[in-house]
């Protein structure tokens, strides 16, 4: 048998004493292997969002509590904001807060019951939107009377393009459509609709006033709640209502109502009445056109009648005979004075009256002519008198120094300096051998 005193030295060993820090992490490393994946309803209360983005809560029913938190990395991906007295189903894992040695459940997904995420979602993105008055009715505009130019904002493969550009096509031929495509069901699907409303903003502000867009819609066909959340995300409604384009929502059917209805300047109920809201002015003026051009040719005919009946009983009064009596009697007058002989007659004179005016022109122009030339020849030859020229052709010369300046003075130049002699034909190239300065 072994002795008690080996037994005890055995004994002491097995009971050797753990630390706490191990003892929790034994505990943390059994929960989270055990309870890895586990599904909890609760109710929350003392919900904290904290200023890194964490939220922390604790689950409660009737006898017991259970705390939990949800990191920023996972609660991005809820569309929707707890609060205290929500009843909710979590899924998460079980794990230890070592250093308080608390266990607590770690959230990977949270969803209210009874009600879905969405319409909580719904409810608080419209409030907070409402609060800020993203949907006040000031903000909205008015679609343009006649828009030539209609930008869609939808997925390049759904029904809704195909359906707007149809209804367009038979009811508006004169306006064109621009597709600018988004992705409109799916992750990331609120980003692209936001960025293709942003992008036909953008250009239209670099676009010339004959290219611009009149009148944006953005919609998609019918769908499920969770196929159409994309328009009740909050960077939609934002650029919706930053765009400098009026906005049409035409989301799903006419139950279907989104947040993007709530900020657009107009809701239209699906597609398709998105563009008859759009063709819908056309259509009247045309048709105000015809009704206008057919009560037009109505009175025209209306009055032409009476005007027929007018001519016929003035033709048949005694007033319209002797009137018609007189103005033929002046007509005969004025054809009388209209004859060939007469009108020849007169031909002839004026002829001759312009023969001799034309004579009398000609010679009063040969005589101003005459004068003028003798008052030219007079100034010529005073000019020709005092030009220096002709002071040259009786002998003298005009003298100048090496820098072209004319002589006036014996001082201007000095002994051996060269000048130029210009005479009346030709000039020479001189040296000054001797300087009489005279008096």
């Amino acid at each position: 048998m072994k002795s008690p005193l080996l037994q005890a030295l055995f004994d002491e060993e097995a009971r050797r004493p753990m630390s706490v820090s191990e003892l929790n992490a034994e505990v943390r490393n059994e929960l989270e292997r055990r309870f890895r994946d586990v599904w909890v309803e609760g109710e929350i209360i003392n919900f904290l969002s904290a200023r890194s983005g964490h939220w922390y809560f604790t689950l409660h029913d009737a006898a017991s509590k259970l705390k939990a938190a949800c990191f920023r990395g996972t609660n991005y991906r809820i569309r929707f904001q707890p609060f205290d007295g929500l009843q909710v189903r979590v899924r998460g894992r079980l794990t230890v807060y070592e250093p308080n040695g608390e266990y607590q459940l770690m959230v990977e997904s949270l969803e209210p019951v009874g009600e879905g995420a969405r319409r909580v979602a719904f409810e608080q993105i419209k409030a907070k939107l409402a609060a800020e008055g993203l949907f006040d009715v000031s903000l909205k505009r008015e679609l343009p009377s006649f828009p030539r130019r209609i930008g869609v904002v939808t997925s390049q493969n759904g029904a809704a393009f195909w359906d707007i550009l149809h209804v367009l096509s038979r009811r508006a031929r004169s306006v064109s459509v621009v597709l600018i495509p988004a992705r409109v069901q799916g992750e990331n699907a609120g980003f692209e609709i936001s960025r293709a409303i942003a992008l036909a903003s953008e250009y239209n502000a670099a676009a010339d006033i004959s290219s611009r867009i009149d009148v944006l819609i953005v919609g998609r066909g019918g769908g499920s709640s969770e196929d159409l959340w994309a328009f009740n995300e909050e960077p939609v409604a934002r650029a919706i209502r930053a765009s400098g384009i009026p906005v049409i929502s035409a989301v799903g059917h006419e139950v279907d109502h989104t947040i993007a209805d709530l900020a657009a300047d107009l809701r239209a109920p699906t597609p398709s009445a998105a563009a008859e809201l759009v063709a819908q002015r056309e259509e009247d003026i045309c048709s105000q056109l015809d009704r206008r051009f057919d009560d037009l040719n109505r009175i025209m005919n209306v009055r032409l009648l009476r005007a027929r009946a007018r001519v016929q009983n003035l033709s048949m009064s005694p007033v319209f005979v002797e009137t018609l009596r007189k103005a033929n009697i002046r007509l005969e007058t004025i054809a009388s004075q209209l004859s060939p002989l007469r009108m020849a007659s007169k031909l002839g004179s004026g002829r001759t009256s312009l023969g001799l005016l034309s004579q009398r022109a000609d010679t009063a122009a040969k005589a101003l002519v005459d004068r003028k030339l003798k008052s030219l020849n007079l100034c010529m030859a005073k000019l020709n008198a005092l030009s220096p020229l002709s002071v040259l052709e009786r002998g003298f010369a005009i003298a100048e120094n090496e820098a072209g300046e004319i002589l006036r003075n014996a001082t201007q130049v000095a002994v051996d300096e060269a000048v130029k002699v210009k005479l009346a034909k030709g000039s020479l190239r001189a040296r000054v051998e001797q300087i009489d300065p005279g008096e």
